[in-house]
């Protein structure tokens, strides 16, 4: 490997990432679509200029991006969150998340599909794009029980997807699997292995981190806990999204002691995560995308479908007047890096059928990363008048 090549790639990157962030800003277009765009462009599909040596780094750091999206993603479901956030939420994000599987998968397994990628992209329907909800609501200075709403569901629902998307792989395992007995000997111990491992990463690092820096761990601490659950996770074979969000929610449950205990973490993830944005773009295939046109295009109806049932369902259910439980799922559409890095997952998990997965994941997350945003101001706008 020519570490020279590699070097130079990766200081382009960081200082073309900071332009896009601000050309994004300017036209409006999320930085998570200009980096995948630019990995399409500068890698493989259109241009090839990333060096050979560059794009076989990728197994590194993006299970590291993703234990660090786990980790914060861990890190909202604490009790002093999930109480605030209110009924209300808890009972919107849960439907949202099984109305979006249940949805998709039986859509697209309608149309012809195999259960097995059917469930898979039902799994990857169910993450969302707190990132865009966000930059929408402070750029439009919005308040109000609606808007407190959408940031409460953003912040937590992506945990309930990487929960549901575990259990889609093992599902998926079962149904590609000739011998299902194997198959579910396998899920389970990729599952309960996950728990384990987060909970005895976990439980000492809530006690013994946060001590040399009072309040909250140094970035050594942080980058310690990241290392150890993806580097052990992908050695036994275990979930390393899983394990990240077990290990984060149990240092927030149980580090009394900690004031931020994922700040460090917080100000380091950009840059891993820019890296797998660019590499995701990078390894689309233009062929792939072509033969699976038809079902990127049914993912995208059907997920759009799901949201404003789910949406719709979730507000009666929580009570909520009638043109805010028409308004929720309008407000949810954005889906971002969570669905990409799920694909990948399922991608090294089942080969035979990640270049499609990948594909409709990358393509879908644009479509939804240019269109969702939009959509959310709508819906914003429509509960401020209503």
């Amino acid at each position: 490997m020519d570490n020279s090549e590699v070097l130079v790639a990766i200081g382009i990157l960081f200082l073309a990432g900071l332009l896009l962030d601000k050309v994004g800003r300017i036209v409006h277009v999320p930085r998570v679509t200009l980096l995948i765009l630019l990995g399409a462009i500068i890698g493989p599909p259109v241009l090839d200029w990333l060096p050979l040596s560059f794009t076989g780094s990728n197994e590194f750091y993006a299970p590291t991006a993703l234990t660090m999206v786990a980790f914060l993603l861990g890190g909202t479901l604490n009790p002093e969150t999930l109480k605030s956030h209110g009924r209300e939420i808890m009972i919107i994000s849960l439907t949202l998340v099984a109305v979006s599987v249940a949805v998709v998968a039986t859509g697209l397994w309608l149309i012809g599909l195999p259960i097995g990628i059917a469930v898979l992209l039902g799994g990857l329907s169910a993450a969302t794009d707190p990132a865009a909800t966000r930059d929408v609501v402070n750029q439009g200075h919005a308040k109000g029980r609606f808007v407190t709403n959408l940031l409460g569901i953003v912040a937590i629902d992506d945990a309930w997807g990487l929960l549901v998307f575990s259990m889609a792989l093992t599902f998926a395992g079962i149904m590609t699997d000739q011998d299902a007995a194997i198959a579910l000997v396998h899920g389970a111990r990729e599952v309960g292995g996950a728990i384990v491992l987060g909970l005895a990463i976990g439980l000492p690092a809530a006690f013994l981190t946060g001590r040399i820096k009072p309040g909250e761990p140094t970035l050594i601490e942080a980058l310690g806990l990241v290392f150890l659950c993806s580097g052990l996770a992908l050695h036994f074979g275990f979930s390393f999204l899983l394990t990240g969000m077990v290990c984060g929610a149990t240092v927030i449950n149980f580090a009394r002691h900690h004031d931020r205990p994922f700040h460090e973490i917080e100000r380091i993830e950009w840059p891993f995560m820019l890296l797998f944005f660019v590499m995701a773009g990078a390894s689309l295939k233009t062929g792939n995308l072509a033969e699976v046109g038809y079902i990127c295009v049914a993912y995208f109806f059907l997920r759009a479908l799901a949201r404003l049932i789910g949406g719709w369902l979730g507000g009666k259910l929580a009570g909520l007047p009638d043109a805010e439980s028409r308004m929720t799922g309008l407000g949810l559409m954005p889906q971002a890096g969570v669905a990409i890095g799920m694909a990948l997952v399922a991608s090294e998990r089942f080969p035979e059928m990640g270049e499609d997965l990948l594909a409709v994941a990358v393509a879908s997350t644009i479509a939804f990363e240019i269109v969702g945003p939009f959509l959310t101001q709508i819906a914003i706008r429509r509960t401020s008048t209503d």
